[in-house]
């Protein structure tokens, strides 16, 4: 039996013209998932990873059920592998164009000037994460500078845990961490003033506030001690964690030229970044091109994003057996009929 699957795959790689049923871009984990569903589903893939994944620097990943504490490395090893065993061919590199091409498939111009051609397109690329601009906290992302407690609470309870307002959200975050720590900092920073009523239900939690604008970091032996203000002589908050709130920007570089909607996303009065649009099964606003994972849902985790990549890759077949049909069937019928 795994022979003739083998033998499957080996003719399958792409169709006799030259063009893949889909290319994925991106390969984390709802590009992965995804290809491992379209090779199960026995079409032919091309993943295109250009190796940013955003959680990279992270440790571990977390409420990923069978892979809890994963190094996030390990997670894509194992990924890619289980992906390649149907047929998914995964090439390092970054799409620099796409466009649809004349005859109705799609055209990807990759870095290294290869152009691959598909029938679908699956955008997984993720978002960047624009920090705030605070000298030392770039170098201290994802270790000491974190922004969901889902993902790292847990490893960090009971610590020295500061958040850095840089708007309204600010007071909804110092409430949510304080689930995880008794010992919350809201550092008021850039933030809006607080009201009476924001600051009773940061009392009510036990949240300490502290006015005034953060002037940086303070780092030693590579460990964060706490943050410095910027208001007179130096004033120090003790920290071991600082929290902030990202904006989170869909990763669409080279993809301008496929005009899929994009919007801007808000919370709590916030604008917390841009994401690519869809409908509940993955599709765009572009026919033929589908999104999923954080390029989509700027907040998801990783294992909300490999369902994302599942459920795009159904809709994404299910798109592909309709178009197979109406051709046999206009190719079945005779002229003039």
């Amino acid at each position: 039996m795994e022979l003739t699957h083998s033998t499957h795959r080996q003719t399958t790689d792409e169709h006799t013209d030259g063009v893949h049923d889909v290319v994925v871009i991106g390969g984390g984990a709802a590009g992965l998932n995804a290809a491992l569903t379209l090779g199960r589903a026995r079409r032919t893939v091309l993943l295109v990873d250009a190796g940013q994944q955003r959680n990279a620097p992270a440790y571990s990943m977390h409420n990923y059920l069978g892979h809890e504490g994963i190094a996030p490395a390990d997670f894509l090893a194992l990924a890619r592998r289980e992906a390649a065993r149907f047929g998914t061919r995964i090439v390092q590199a970054s799409v620099v164009a796409a466009k649809r091409a004349a005859e109705g498939n799609f055209e990807v111009v990759l870095d290294n000037d290869t152009v691959v051609r598909a029938r679908r397109l699956l955008v997984t690329t993720g978002l960047v994460d624009e920090l705030p601009d605070v000298p030392g906290l770039a170098e201290r992302w994802a270790r000491e500078v974190l922004h969901c407690p889902y993902c790292h609470g847990w490893e960090v309870r009971d610590e020295a845990i500061g958040v850095l307002a840089t708007g309204p959200v600010g007071v909804e975050q110092a409430l949510l961490w304080s689930q995880w720590s008794g010992d919350i900092t809201l550092l008021t920073h850039t933030g809006p003033p607080l009201d009476d009523a924001a600051r009773a239900r940061l009392a009510a939690r036990n949240v300490r506030i502290v006015e005034g604008r953060v002037d940086h970091l303070d780092v030693h032996e590579d460990r964060l001690r706490g943050v410095v203000l910027a208001d007179g002589p130096r004033r120090e908050v003790g920290l071991t964690r600082l929290v902030v709130a990202p904006r989170f920007t869909a990763r669409v570089d080279g993809l301008a030229d496929l005009d899929v909607e994009t919007a801007e996303l808000w919370l709590f009065g916030q604008l917390a970044g841009s994401h690519v649009v869809t409908d509940g099964q993955g599709a765009t606003s572009t026919p033929g091109v589908y999104a999923a994972g954080n390029v989509t849902s700027l907040t998801e985790t990783a294992i909300g994003s490999a369902a994302a990549g599942l459920k795009a890759a159904a809709a994404l077949n299910l798109d592909l057996i309709t178009e197979d049909t109406r051709r046999a069937i206009t190719a079945a019928t005779p002229p003039g009929v």
